[in-house]
């Protein structure tokens, strides 16, 4: 891995709670674009507005559990950040499935908000399993 990389990685790790508001905060982006901004624009995106507010109301959830963490979790927050980031991989493959269901609908646009949306989770989804695992090897080693 590539050194800065890792740095930014252990970084989180000694401070989880910063890992956890990223992906609240993340989530809360997501959130509203899809739930306020997309479905004003649904036009020009080509998703209809049902699907975006589903989409939309998944991250609400992610807030919610997210920031929750962010200011409870103390300790053990291992489990805690693996689920978000198992939810989070779930919801890319719900995404993925409402790209293909309505896939004659897409516009250019809108296929191209949902595929970088999805490239985004999936490097958070990444960084978020790195970050639990790094921080479980540290905990291990005298």
């Amino acid at each position: 891995m590539k050194p800065a990389i890792q740095q930014f990685i252990n970084k989180m790790a000694a401070n989880p709670r910063t890992i956890f508001l990223i992906d609240g905060l993340g989530a809360l982006v997501s959130a509203f674009s899809l739930g306020v901004i997309l479905v004003q624009l649904e036009q020009y995106i080509g998703m209809p507005v049902k699907t975006l507010y589903l989409l939309a109301a998944i991250p609400v959830v992610f807030i919610i559990y997210s920031l929750s963490c962010s200011f409870w979790i103390m300790e053990n927050w291992r489990p805690f950040l693996k689920a978000i980031a198992v939810a989070n991989l779930l919801y890319c493959f719900v995404s993925v499935a409402c790209i293909f269901l309505h896939l004659p609908l897409l516009t250019s646009l809108g296929l191209t908000y949902f595929l970088l949306e999805i490239v985004v989770l999936i490097v958070l989804v990444s960084i978020e399993f790195k970050i639990a695992n790094t921080a479980q090897m540290q905990r291990v080693e005298p």
